[in-house]
């Protein structure tokens, strides 16, 4: 069995490896991946609101344009599927048919939580488990102890070094030069 998952697995390492060269860690990244088109999102995005994001957490999470740019910084450390699985979460939780609820849950289990999902996150063995369980029956708090272990993984890991990075330090210079 083992023999079988390792050409999937060399496959995906290639992948990431050969991506490598085309991340870096500039604002020019963020930019390509901007809600709106980026010359009128960097000039809506104002400084405060920017610098607001070193706040907490929860701000950046609450700003669509600090969504972004977490998520381009995320990229560039191939680790996306953190901030996709919580954003499905938060989505997951507005479902209010019971059959579209169902029908979500699986799908955001198999994308994001079970052993080898294709954006498996990174989430220890007891609350893998226990997510599978609240799969029997899905509803509107399965995934809660997932999503909670994944949004603290990206607070004190994630979030602190997009604070420090290029990308973030560049895009708080670039809000600061329209202002002069």
């Amino acid at each position: 069995m083992a023999a079988l998952l390792m050409p999937r697995r060399n496959k995906g390492m290639r992948t990431r490896l050969g991506c490598l060269s085309h991340k870096s860690d500039s604002c020019s990244d963020f930019t390509a991946i901007l809600p709106d088109k980026p010359n009128r999102a960097l000039k809506r995005l104002s400084t405060e609101e920017a610098t607001r994001w070193a706040d907490s957490f929860d701000v950046l999470l609450s700003h669509k344009y600090g969504v972004a740019a977490f998520r381009a910084f995320l990229k560039t450390e191939f680790s996306e599927e953190n901030l996709e699985f919580w954003l499905a979460c938060e989505e997951f939780k507005k479902t209010r048919s019971t059959t579209k609820l169902v029908s979500k849950a699986h799908r955001i289990f198999e994308e994001f939580v079970d052993v080898q999902a294709p954006r498996e996150v990174n989430i220890d063995f007891q609350t893998r488990e226990e997510t599978r369980k609240n799969m029997q029956e899905p509803s509107l708090t399965c995934f809660d102890q997932a999503q909670g272990k994944v949004h603290s993984l990206m607070e004190k890991d994630s979030y602190p070094r997009f604070l420090r990075s290029k990308m973030y330090l560049d895009l708080l210079t670039q809000s600061q030069r329209r202002l002069s």
